[in-house]
């Protein structure tokens, strides 16, 4: 579903990533993972058009893609849940899944059943404001927000963090039954290594803005992983 060939991004003078390429196959969750700093953020920006890369190539379901601004690249099939989660917190939680409509036809424009089916907790709360969501709702809501996009590669980033146990295990199960449904390709950054290890079918880890260790989730041992994501 996505490749990258030889990807490059700078912030100013400070190159970030360096020649990275990756593959993202369809029904399938593909692991960014590394310490603080390595650049996982960076690459989904460079994905999602939020920062604009400086070189490689990257496609989509087989087309090549040019750097594009992000509202274009969303309506080719990429979604964003941007750690922090980027709720509109004036909005209500219907308004803001609303916002996902601009992605689509008019004749989509409409929450899907499967939506609230997903995170039950959200039709429950539909007119409740985005900020007076808790953490783990927001995170929810962030999630609901991208799959009205009706996405062909959803990107993920640190989906667990700051959110309570019982929402971190929802938002697994939610990401597996995602999978199984086999429509996307899911590119998952994630610092808990077990919720990540958990979940992944693909590994990707990043050190120094390069690709130092990539695999098929039963290539590489557990230890193999951890090592590479270790200080």
């Amino acid at each position: 579903m996505l490749t990258l060939e030889n990807l490059t991004l700078h912030y100013g003078h400070s190159q970030i990533l360096n020649d990275v390429s990756l593959e993202a196959l369809q029904g399938e969750v593909t692991c960014l993972m590394g310490t603080n700093g390595v650049g996982k953020t960076s690459l989904i920006k460079a994905i999602s058009g939020t920062h604009p890369r400086s070189g490689g190539d990257m496609a989509l379901a087989g087309e090549g893609l040019p750097v594009l601004p992000p509202h274009a690249l969303a309506r080719k099939g990429i979604a964003t849940v941007p750690q922090g989660r980027d709720i509109f917190p004036l909005l209500t939680v219907t308004e803001n899944l609303e916002t996902g409509f601009a992605c689509l036809p008019k004749d989509q424009h409409f929450i899907p059943d499967e939506i609230y089916e997903l995170f039950p907790v959200l039709k429950k709360m539909s007119n409740r404001r985005g900020g007076d969501l808790s953490g783990g709702q927001q995170q929810q809501l962030a999630i609901a927000r991208a799959l009205i996009t009706k996405p062909k590669l959803l990107l993920l980033d640190e989906p667990t963090e700051g959110i309570q146990p019982n929402i971190i295990q929802q938002i697994g199960e939610v990401i597996k039954l995602l999978r199984a449904q086999g429509n996307m390709a899911i590119v998952l950054v994630e610092q808990y290594f077990d919720f990540a290890y958990d979940l992944a079918d693909r590994f990707y880890v990043l050190r120094r803005g390069e690709v130092i260790l990539n695999g098929r989730k039963d290539e590489l041992s557990r230890d193999a992983v951890l090592a590479g994501v270790s200080v």
